[in-house]
């Protein structure tokens, strides 16, 4: 792939241009950080005049300003102005900078570029999770073989517990159906464990050679170990050591996903360079790894399926559960105890 559109300048009449054609195509061109920008800009334009009128009440009233009045009507103005432009410079150009280039990226190399699309229907950890599923500033495939690099994103909760998720993910078809196989990157490891919205049964760790333990956990099925070790050769080991090592992997069904613990932005165009080359190398490897493999569980290599124990791993309890729950015995069931003792 050539990469080299990403980091060519973007003038402003090619902006205009692509919202020009935006607005043709249906597609919608107002961004969330455009609105909020608009909705804080109204409030401070609200409250600048509703001071500028009681300035002037108060002038009619006492014919003379104070310099205490005007003060803060010159501060709120200096305080918008540089909002304003720190709003312009860093979230409404670069958004549209970005969108410009993943589309002149995804022209020069047969690609389609969406700036938003709806839920996909992968079947990874990360998909199928909550409401307002979208995917953004993603580029496809649409010949050859399916990949997708792009930025997904979901809400969990409502009310005060509502919280949005954000990530950045490439996902990659596969021509063989393979068992649920879960690379746990250490490196984006909160303090109680994975980052991963899904949990993973413990007994389904498998310990592989040399340093890669070091980097990444491996979950898969039980009695499917050997199958893994036929997956995971030490040149694609390594390959994930040098390449993916910032990130969670995983392999179901026909696909294979790379997971970022954060979405891909404005800033951040090197992600897109990054999963290219992941692609060309780890995605390869593992294309030609998996060439002939079939399940012996199975019986018939033209099915092209797995046995139902393989294709989806155990969950488990997340370790963020286990220490509330410990925090609640402590907090309630201990004083209880406690005070049964003593009386």
């Amino acid at each position: 792939m050539d990469f080299s559109s990403l980091t060519k300048p973007v003038t402003r009449d090619e902006i205009r241009a692509f919202k020009r054609q935006s607005r043709a195509n249906g597609v919608a061109w107002i961004t969330v950080q455009a609105l909020f920008g608009i909705f804080s800009g109204g409030i401070i334009a609200f409250v600048v005049v509703i001071m500028c009128v009681s300035l002037v009440m108060n002038f009619r009233e006492s014919d003379h300003i104070g310099v205490t009045s005007v003060v803060p009507i010159v501060i709120i103005a200096v305080f918008a102005a540089i909002a304003f432009t720190t709003y312009r410079s860093t979230f409404g150009r670069n958004v549209w900078r970005t969108r410009v280039r993943l589309s002149r990226f995804a022209a020069d190399n047969g690609l389609v570029y969406s700036a938003q699309s709806g839920d996909p229907a992968y079947p990874g950890a990360i998909f199928g999770i909550g409401t307002d599923r979208t995917v953004t500033n993603h580029v496809r495939s649409v010949k050859g073989r399916y990949f997708d690099i792009g930025s997904y994103g979901y809400v969990t909760g409502s009310g005060k517990s509502r919280q949005n998720h954000n990530w950045g993910f490439m996902a990659l078809a596969l021509d063989r159906s393979l068992p649920h196989m879960v690379l746990d990157s250490k490196a984006n490891n909160r303090l109680f464990g994975t980052n991963l919205p899904a949990a993973f049964s413990k007994d389904q760790v498998l310990s592989l050679e040399g340093d890669f333990d070091r980097y990444f956990t491996l979950y898969c099925p039980r009695e499917y170990e050997r199958d893994a070790l036929y997956v995971f050769t030490p040149d694609l080991m390594a390959l994930l050591i040098d390449e993916a090592a910032p990130y969670d992997v995983e392999i179901v069904d026909k696909w294979m996903f790379v997971y970022s613990s954060r979405p891909f932005t404005s800033v951040a165009l090197d992600d897109y360079q990054r999963m290219g080359r992941i692609i060309e190398t780890v995605g390869a490897k593992t294309l030609s790894q998996t060439d002939y493999y079939a399940d012996d569980r199975v019986g018939d290599r033209s099915a092209n399926i797995i046995a139902p124990q393989g294709r989806r791993l155990k969950r488990g309890i997340p370790v963020v559960a286990i220490v509330a729950c410990v925090i609640v015995a402590t907090i309630w069931i201990v004083p209880q105890i406690a005070q049964i003792f003593e009386n």
